[in-house]
């Protein structure tokens, strides 16, 4: 049962606007890490990312576990507490059998995130009689998704006992945040409804939290401003001119007022992407192989039309005429990678339904449309690499706002067009740092903790180049290395490129194979360079700053 928040007579006639309906599933990151483990929702667990809790159950809560605190920490407060890693795909993978109930009641949804989807509640609600009648309809819906299933061969996880809030307001942020305590709020009561909530709600759902919102939250309580209210009372001019353009936003939703978003552009024809399945497809692996794909092809479109894409409907059809959509909604444009995740979260989840159930793929997928539903112009959405945003918490990374500027670089330039440097196991400073695409998995050729013998002793040179090089010695003839690992003669002299220095000294060498070895050389110059030898030449591998 939802609590009705006072406002207007609820017989009284909404003037304008639709109503928004919000459900929200509590700390879905640890009910469905606990279904694909096994284990009760309600035992304590707890999800990590980067060794701190991200999410946890209310049973973890009650033995005081919190989110942002350490592993360790958080297991000394509560011995019994089960841990696993965040997985956004084992998260959307495991949302869709909820989203696939809901669909069932109310056909058009849109999934905020995992965990969090809302939709249109007026005729909905016409039909079933009211607002809160389709809360209870939707709340007992999904809390019967996966009752009396088993795990089948395959190991699939199977969802049960999920708790559902629905949230009813005039706006979707209202919904959101009403859903959260399962309140019906009345209609035209938003800015009544919001002013008594706390400031920390501007950022307490991601999926409708702009890049430094956070900041924004922590200076408006350094100002004393504790309450939604409050910050509403402000000048809107007065938040335009002391503040960021998300403050704007984050104004006018504290206001009760439509969310500001860049202005939507007219869908052109041709960006619907296609795909016919030949041969059909029945496999997770093969379908998110052609999830990214698509996705490629579709941010492709979308650049060359100047657009990007706010709402992406993906459509799923079987031999046998089935037809599976999903409607997905990000507080930023989706990128490339974003997308790709969709699809394959969404088609994850279909293709390994149960079979018999009424959403379960009656055949494999032959065809695969991906239907951008709003667009807008990307030209007023700004990307920073530096300032606050740069240096990330999440692992030591990167920011989320220099991370959103390195995608949107691969969608303009392609996938492979920005990578990042991962530590590699080798013997020599090169073969020690491997260059991947940026997105793709951080996993190094070479094993970097496994035991290397003739690997190069530090101090490692600080700046690694690849230029030829000639070692002579005193006679002017050319320095090589015999087959027992040593100079064939002591080295006098370096050439690099069309210059000459002589050698105050030198270190080595440190054979690494047949006619091949490591040599350090100290320039006349006072410069340090690390020399390698293969098949009797020498190239500069590193130079020591």
């Amino acid at each position: 049962m939802t609590a009705v928040v006072p406002g207007r007579d609820r017989d009284e006639a909404v003037p304008s606007g639709k109503r928004v309906l919000a459900l929200w599933c509590p700390d879905w990151p640890t009910t469905a890490a606990a279904a694909e483990a096994g284990r009760s929702p309600h035992d304590p667990v707890a999800v990590l990312r980067a060794g701190r809790v991200e999410a946890c159950s209310h049973a973890a809560r009650a033995g005081g576990v919190r989110r942002g605190m350490r592993k360790r920490q958080s297991q000394s407060l509560c011995p019994e507490l089960t841990v696993y890693e965040a997985d956004s795909a084992r998260d959307g993978r495991l949302f869709e059998p909820v989203v696939a109930a809901v669909t069932e009641v109310v056909p058009m949804t849109e999934v905020l995130r995992p965990g969090l989807l809302v939709m249109a509640a007026d005729r909905a609600a016409r039909f079933f009689g009211g607002e809160e009648l389709l809360a209870e309809r939707l709340a007992d819906v999904v809390a019967g998704v996966g009752r009396g299933e088993e795990a089948d061969g395959r190991g699939r996880a199977v969802i049960g006992g999920v708790t559902a809030r629905v949230g009813v307001a005039d706006e979707l942020f209202t919904a959101v945040l009403a859903a959260r305590s399962g309140q019906t709020v009345s209609p035209g009561s938003d800015a009544a409804y919001l002013s008594t909530r706390p400031v920390a709600d501007l950022v307490v759902e991601p999926a409708l939290s702009g890049p430094g919102r956070e900041d924004l939250v922590n200076l408006l309580w350094r100002l004393g401003i504790r309450r939604l209210g409050a910050f509403a009372e402000m000048d809107a001019a007065d938040v335009a001119s002391r503040f960021s353009s998300d403050a704007v936003t984050a104004h006018r939703l504290a206001r009760g007022l439509p969310g500001r978003r860049p202005s939507r552009a007219p869908i052109p024809p041709g960006l619907e992407v296609e795909h016919v399945c030949d041969p059909p497809i029945d496999r997770i692996d093969a379908a998110a192989f052609l999830g990214r794909r698509m996705a490629q092809e579709l941010h492709e479109r979308l650049s060359s039309a100047a657009l990007a894409c706010m709402r992406l409907t993906i459509h799923a059809f079987t031999e046998r005429g089935q037809r599976h959509s999903r409607t997905w909604r990000c507080v930023e444009p989706l990128t490339p990678e974003a997308t790709a995740d969709r699809v394959r979260w969404q088609l994850e989840g279909w293709l390994t339904g149960r079979a018999g159930s009424v959403d379960a793929p009656d055949s494999p997928v032959v065809r695969l449309v991906l239907e951008p539903v709003e667009v807008v112009n990307p030209s007023g959405l700004q990307y920073a690499l530096s300032g606050a945003g740069l240096p990330g918490e999440v692992g030591g990374g990167l920011g989320d706002q220099a991370r959103r500027a390195l995608v949107r670089v691969q969608g303009l330039l392609g996938g492979e067009a920005v990578r990042v440097p991962v530590r590699s196991g080798g013997r020599g400073p090169d073969e020690q740092v491997t260059l991947v695409a940026f997105g793709d998995e951080l996993r190094p050729p070479r094993d970097p903790t496994a035991t290397w013998p003739d690997r190069l002793a530090r101090p490692a040179p600080s700046l690694l180049v690849q230029a030829g090089a000639e070692v002579r010695d005193a006679a002017d003839r050319p320095v090589t290395v015999n087959p027992r690992g040593a100079f064939s003669a002591e080295p006098v002299t370096v050439r690099l490129g069309a210059r000459s220095y002589r050698l105050r000294w030198w270190a080595g060498p440190w054979p690494f194979g047949p006619g091949t070895a490591r040599a350090q050389m100290l320039l006349a110059d006072g410069r340090a360079v690390l020399l390698c030898c293969r098949e009797a030449e020498w190239a500069v591998e590193g130079i020591y700053e």
